[in-house]
């Protein structure tokens, strides 16, 4: 059900009116971050129909050898993905003009002194993170290096891009 907010009534509530679908936004007794973020996804909200596109890179060296981070050159498997993807999106999207964006943002995690080291080599040269890690892997920051956490808070402003565009193919990592 539907009820019109009084703006006398309901002076004291935190507010957002949106208004001939984001033409226009009245944003009332907005307070901390968790509403702001609302409100900044509101306001960045797209209605039009399109289509976003998610998929793997394909596999990298990196990930054949089973080591973490680092810009590994794809292997021949992940080749082959990466033709066959292509030739789907010449079949599938022939008639849109492809721009290509690279974006900092979606590396791969910074794994810091880690970079190119497998996980094996890590609990041999540094053990104590590799406790810390498998504790609690989403916070543990690698040293000189990125958490989750950070990667989350490294995406949250492409997602929110992505959100505003049209048809969008984004290759990302596992």
């Amino acid at each position: 059900m539907y009820e019109p907010l009084d703006e006398v009534y309901d002076r004291d509530l935190s507010y957002i009116k949106v208004i001939n679908a984001g033409r226009s936004f009245f944003v009332h007794n907005v307070n901390g971050h968790s509403q702001s973020r609302v409100v900044y996804f509101l306001m960045n909200i797209h209605l039009l129909p399109r289509a976003i596109y998610l998929t793997r890179h394909g596999e990298s060296e990196y990930n054949r050898a089973g080591r973490i981070g680092g810009d590994s050159p794809l292997s021949d498997n992940g080749s082959k993905y990466a033709t066959a993807l292509l030739e789907f999106f010449k079949k599938e999207l022939a008639s849109l003009a492809a721009h290509i964006e690279y974006w900092k943002a979606l590396d791969e995690i910074d794994a810091g002194v880690c970079e190119g080291l497998t996980y094996e080599d890590i609990q041999q040269r540094y053990p104590r993170q590799a406790q810390d890690r498998a504790r609690d892997k989403y916070h543990f920051r690698f040293p000189s290096g990125e958490s989750y956490e950070d990667v989350v808070a490294r995406l949250e402003p492409v997602i929110m891009e992505l959100e505003r565009q049209t048809n969008v193919l984004l290759v990302s990592h596992q």
